[in-house]
This record gives structure tokens, sequence and C-alpha cells, in this order.
């Protein structure tokens, strides 16, 4: 009796260390829509909470960052080594911003994070200036679209799109006028877009307008109407303090890591739930998946960064920090930005790297195989991935969509809960995991990490950029404190 008591102890061991072993289809069944959804109402509340959002500098990151810690460093502090990593940023906050137009009336103006102030208390007055329309290159972004535009002393009327909305604004302000009435390109609420902190005291103060008030005041100059406008921009710049989290798992050779990434802050107009609180939701049921297995060569390390939205902060931060031998212990790099827009496409991304296609052949293949239009996108430069593409650590990701048509509350305040695709969000989710799962256990089609970037921002620009954001923080000394009610901010 004593002699099978032990054999069928030793059985049942042995099946549990088998259970126990990681495959990508147990991490694929253990991610769940329920699960996913429950995360985000938390970041919607947590939003609710907190004046409407999860900015960086507010206190709506904070919570959000709770929320994270409490599972990676409470809950979850058997599987996972975890850590913060703080870094400073200017803050800008629009605490007022007013638009007077032609007639005298009160105007719906919107602002842009890092919004240059204009004058207080009365703001500037100007006429208003007619400029053309290049929808191609971008209106106003390069000098030789200035020729027979006289700015000096006036307040301009530009049409947004194509090219950075910095760039009109700069030139703008280096040829003398006194602001800048940006009009959107697409009929409906205009989103929101960060001007960085780089721009601080460099560009024109700037107010923006519907499609349609643009289009109107447009055709009254073409018509040789002469039309004066007041805009008011009130806004506080000062140095706050940000954090990116970590939660890396203690099994795995720590020469060989899988890095997956998503921001956890909004943007001041609104909770974030697509952006990034999808990513954000992706990474919390991944980890809370993988925590249960055992048997992987590889560690996986995940990041929550912080400062995304104004201009890639954390995650530069990081990459900028890292030593040569930290870089090369990062095999590959997954970004997920963004991955349950309401009306979505499946765009997983694809470099020149040629280590990029180990990730993101794999997506690539799970969403196809599940009945998904996948597709291969290329990166941009707007999102956390840009760090790691500069020192040629191989990446990849997915994306659903911003902006109409896939996401019409992108950097609004209608990112909230109802502005899910759960269905993109699970299988996004799902896929993420399963590609995970399978890189932990094997890192043999991922070559070495290249040590040229094809990206002409290398690692020394990086820095850079960061000795300039120190030099916006001491221009922003002269900026404006004094405290008006927030009004149309996004």
């Amino acid at each position: 009796m004593k002699t099978f008591s032990s054999l069928a102890a030793a059985l049942l061991v042995a099946n549990c260390l088998a259970t126990d072993l990681l495959t990508p289809e147990k991490i694929e069944a253990g991610i769940k829509t329920e699960e996913l959804e429950h995360n985000l109402r938390n970041l919607n509340e947590i939003g609710k909470a907190n004046g409407g959002n999860r900015a960086f500098g507010l206190p709506g990151y904070k919570a959000s960052s709770d929320y994270v810690v409490e599972r990676a460093q409470n809950r979850f502090a058997p599987e996972y080594d975890s850590w913060v990593q703080y870094f400073n940023h200017t803050f800008e906050q629009t605490r007022e911003i007013t638009l007077t137009g032609p007639d005298g009336e009160d105007v719906d103006v919107f602002t842009l994070l890092y919004n240059n102030a204009t004058p207080l208390p009365g703001g500037t007055t100007g006429v208003l200036v007619d400029t053309p329309v290049d929808d191609e290159r971008g209106s106003l972004c390069f000098e030789d679209q200035w020729e027979g535009v006289d700015p000096s002393g006036k307040i301009l009327l530009i049409k947004r799109g194509v090219c950075a909305i910095a760039d009109k604004l700069r030139i703008a302000k280096a040829r003398g006028a006194l602001a800048v009435v940006l009009y959107n390109q697409t009929p409906g609420m205009p989103s929101s877009a960060t001007l960085s902190a780089i721009n601080i005291g460099q560009i024109a103060p700037v107010g923006l307008v519907t499609l349609d008030v643009g289009e109107a005041w447009k055709a009254r100059l073409e018509a040789g109407e002469e039309l004066t406008v007041t805009l008011l921009v009130d806004s506080l710049f000062e140095e706050r303090e940000s954090w990116n989290i970590f939660a890396e798992t203690k099994e795995g050779d720590p020469n060989n890591v899988v890095m997956l990434g998503a921001h956890l802050d909004s943007v001041q107009a609104g909770p974030g739930i697509n952006d990034d609180g999808s990513g954000t939701s992706a990474l919390l049921e991944i980890m809370t998946s993988l925590r249960t297995y055992h048997g992987f060569p590889n560690k996986v390390r995940f990041a929550w960064w912080g400062a995304e939205e104004s201009g890639l902060i954390g995650s530069l931060y990081y990459t900028s920090h890292l030593s040569e031998e930290e870089a090369d212990k990062i095999r590959f790099y997954f970004n997920y930005d963004m991955i349950g827009s309401p009306y979505p496409v499946y765009a997983v991304y694809k470099g020149d790297n040629r280590g990029d296609a180990a990730g993101a052949a794999p997506l690539l293949d799970y969403l196809t195989a599940a009945g998904y239009p996948a597709y291969y996108g290329s990166f941009g430069t707007g999102s956390d991935y840009v760090g790691f593409l500069n020192l040629g650590i191989p990446s990849s990701g997915l994306f659903t969509g911003a902006g109409g048509p896939t996401d019409p509350c992108y950097h609004l305040g209608c990112d909230t809960i109802d502005n899910i695709s759960w269905e993109a969000l699970t299988v996004n989710a799902k896929a993420a995991g399963v590609v995970a799962a399978q890189m932990a256990l094997s890192l043999e089609a991922v070559p070495p990490r290249s040590k040229t970037s094809v990206n002409p921002r290398n690692k020394h620009r990086i820095r850079a950029e960061f000795e300039k954001w120190q030099v916006a923080v001491e221009e922003a000394e002269t900026g404006h404190t004094c405290a008006h009610k927030s009004k149309n901010t996004v």
C-alpha cells in the first residue's frame, strides 16, 4: 500500500510538471475576452476618477501605474522580477484657450500638446491671412511654399495635414506671424497631436478649428473681406517625473530576452482605452497566462512605457540608456499600440531589418489562419518601436488603425470603453501571446542584432534629443503659469 501510494504520488507530480510546460496553445487558451475587458473597464474608471484622462504628469497616470504594479510586483512576484525606471520630462497643459472670430463670436477651438502661449491676459489680435493649400506635400511645411505669403504681425489660416504641424508653426514664427489658426483636414471633431517639448519657444501659438470653420473663413478671405481674430493660449510648462514599468520572467536566459511593450499613458483629452489601454491590457493578460508555465529557455520582458503621447519619451529614455551589451540581450521587440480599434485593419509591422520577419511572419500567419485580412505594414515614427529600430533590434508588432475610419475617437474624449472592437482586441492579444511563447521556447530564427541601424536617427541622436529637451525645460521657466479654467483641450 505504501509503495502504491508513493508511485501514485510520483506519477501525479510528473503529470503536473508535464502540464506546466509552456506551449503556445496554452497561452492562447489563457487569454480571454472577459479578462481583457475587465482591465479596460478598470482603466476607464481610472480615467473617469482623474479628470477624464490617464496622461503623463497627471493623477490618472499614477493610478494606471498602480494598477499594473499591483499585478506585476505583488500578485506575480514569485514568477516575475519587476522594477520601475524614473525619468523627468517637460509637462505642458493648456489652462485656457479661446478664439474670438471676425464677427466677435466665440469659436470652438482646440489646443495641441506643447502649444506655445500668447500674451496674457488678452491674447493676441491680428488680421487673418489666407494661405495656399497643398494636400500632397502638406500646406506651408516647406520654405518654397511661402512665396507671396506675408505673415509678419498677422495671424495665419493654415490647413492641417500630411506634414508635421510643428514644421508649419516653426516657419510661421520665424517669419514673424503672431499666431496660427489651423483648420482640420477632415470633417468632424479634430484629434489631438503633440508639438513636442523641443519646440517650446520655437513655434507660433496655435488654435485648432474644424474644417467647416476654416473653409468658411477661407472663402470670405478669397472674396476680399478683411477678417480680424483674437487667439488666447495660456500654457503651463514645468518639469515633472514619469516612469516606465517592467516585469520579467524569473525563468529564462538573461542573455536572450523577448520583449513586449505598450504605452500606459493617454492623451489629456481622454482615457485612452484603445490608445493604448488595448495594448496595456493585452500585455497584462499575456503576463497572467505565462506565469502558469515553465520550461522555456528565453526570458520574456514586459514594458509599459510612460509619456509616449508626449513624444515617445519613456521608450526613448530606456533605449538611449541601454549599453551595447544590454541591447544585444534583447533579441526581439514587439510593440502593441492600438490593437482594438472599433473598425480595425490588421497591420503587422515589418521593416528592413533582416531579423524583423522572425516575429512578423508568425503574427501574420496566426491572423490569416484565423481568417483575418492581415498584411505587412511599414514602421513609421509615431510609436515606441522607434528606439529599438534605432539600435538595430529586430522588431514587429500589431496595429489596427488610428483616426477615421478605423478609430474616429483617436486622441479624443470618446476613446472610452465603448471604443473597442473586442473581436480585434482578443485575436490580436492571442496572436501576441502565441508568438511570445514561441520565441520564449526558441530564438533560432532570430539573427543577431544589426549594429548599424537602418534608421538614420541613431542612439547618439536620441541622446541629443534629451539634451534639447533640457534646454526646453529652461525655456519653460519663462512660460505663463497663471491658472485659468481649461477649455476644449484635445
